[in-house]
């Protein structure tokens, strides 16, 4: 019995090793590559080198995150069959389908407009090559659209029946547009247009930071600064209907975010820090506002919020790391807000190269968006424990009947791989990001027609050129 508790750790903790890796590499693509079709539409828009410099600059580095998430994301596929066989037996006929789509609705659009995207600008016309970024693009908003329908199938699953332990569909607009999926899908793509924000936003400060290529970062921090304005905003209203969602379809998991033990008929506080207790079942040195929880969560300070006592113990997830997770998630999110209306209000009243102090945070906040992705994810899938279809299939009834041995020895082989891999196609993705976007052949630019606050005016050049 011990062995095989301990498989199921190894299991689940194999599973999120590999998919914290790959997650960061859709959630950045996902967003980069809408970024590639604004830069190439702007080129045609307004004839400006500098939108086409910034392309071939930002494709090469799309082309890259591409290649290592497909690797990523193959292992994940394997380990079904050999860590979740149960789970793929049981709920194949229902998430099989969704996963087949993926791969023929996305998977080969993308493969199948992706050479012309990378090797064939001067192959083709313009037009048919902007097209092909376009398609690439909505490929990858495809990608997200059935991988959320089926992960949100397990967390709110709909339109199913189960005959002899085996799920089967009844109803595929239910299985597909299950209670989370909209919230869920929303949310994802937004935070992977932010998670590329802040990329582009690090890079951009660095090179203003050294002084290189400034007309090019120049564009590049107005436009990661403006898309933080006006979507951060957007993404907490959708985590709000998300969370909302949670509220109402997963009440322990909602419970375990806001870290409440005891159930509140209204005015429940919202606890900003706290060291959860899941033996004891109480917060440690607890920080908490009076009453604004219920009015955050249910829009009312006389809502109910029901505590985590109210299921027996067996039920709970992980508590502390789904509150902790969330509010890492939460914190950057207010991290992002601060950084768009400052660099926005500091590009708009000064010179921003003079901010050396700011650019050094943009700089840093690079990974970010990345680390939001992550610990999101960890709040959606650890707050589901112990299931794996959330209140029909439990984990420990989805493993594979193999050893702990057995998984131990993959978990090993896939860090040590991981570990190498990745971190040799990480320091190339720095190299490329250090050595900036170069200047592209072509007639000089002009004045845009479009969108003349993303270029860099005659103050900004002018203050680089003193700087150097």
């Amino acid at each position: 019995m011990t062995d095989f508790l301990d498989m199921v750790l190894l299991a689940r903790l194999q599973f999120a090793f590999v998919v914290s890796f790959h997650i960061i590499f859709p959630a950045f693509t996902i967003g980069l590559a809408s970024y590639l079709a604004m830069l190439e539409g702007l080129h045609l828009k307004t004839g400006r080198e500098i939108y086409m410099d910034l392309y071939r600059f930002w494709v090469k580095i799309f082309a890259v995150s591409f290649g290592m998430g497909v690797v990523s994301g193959l292992v994940m596929s394997y380990q079904f069959g050999t860590n979740w066989s149960l789970f793929s037996e049981k709920t194949g006929n229902i998430l099989g389908p969704l996963l087949g789509y993926e791969v023929l609705t996305a998977f080969f659009l993308e493969a199948s407009f992706l050479g012309i995207m990378l090797f064939g600008r001067k192959k083709v016309g313009p037009v048919l090559h902007f097209a092909s970024t376009c398609i690439v693009a909505f490929g990858t908003l495809i990608s997200a659209f059935w991988i959320l329908a089926a992960n949100s199938w397990m967390q709110t699953p709909a339109g199913y029946e189960i005959r002899d332990g085996i799920f089967f569909a009844t109803d595929w607009l239910e299985v597909i547009f299950n209670p989370s999926f909209p919230y869920r899908f929303v949310h994802m793509v937004l935070a992977a247009y932010l998670t590329t924000s802040t990329v582009v936003a690090s890079v951009a400060a660095l090179h203003l930071l050294r002084n290189t290529k400034p007309a090019h970062a120049m564009v590049m921090f107005k436009m990661a600064m403006g898309f933080l304005v006006v979507v951060v905003p957007l993404q907490i209203l959708a985590g709000h209907e998300h969370g909302a969602n949670v509220y109402e379809h997963q009440p322990i998991k909602l419970a375990a975010m806001e870290g409440h033990w005891e159930t509140w008929n209204g005015n429940a506080p919202l606890l900003l820090f706290g060291m959860p207790n899941q033996e004891k079942q109480e917060n440690d040195y607890a920080v908490e506002i009076p009453k604004v929880g219920s009015w955050i969560v249910t829009g009312s300070f006389d809502g109910t919020i029901r505590g985590l006592k109210e299921w027996p113990a067996s039920e709970h997830p992980p508590v502390a790391i789904v509150f902790w997770s969330f509010r890492i998630m939460v914190g950057i999110g207010m991290l992002m807000l601060f950084i768009g209306y400052v660099g926005a209000f500091l590009l708009w009243r000064t010179d921003i190269t003079r901010h050396t102090l700011f650019l050094r945070l943009c700089f840093m906040s690079g990974p970010a968006g990345f680390l939001a992705v992550i610990t999101g994810w960890i709040t959606a899938e650890v707050g589901r424990q112990p299931y794996t279809v959330y209140g029909l299939l439990r984990t420990v009834d989805s493993v594979s009947p193999v050893t702990a041995s057995a998984v131990g020895t993959s978990l090993i082989v896939f860090v040590f791989v991981y570990s190498i891999v990745f971190t040799a196609g990480s320091y190339y993705l720095f190299k490329l990001a250090w050595a900036g976007p170069s200047e592209g052949e072509g007639r000089p630019p002009h004045k845009p027609k479009l969108a003349t606050w993303m270029a860099p005016d005659e103050g900004d050049v002018a203050a680089a050129e003193v700087r150097s």
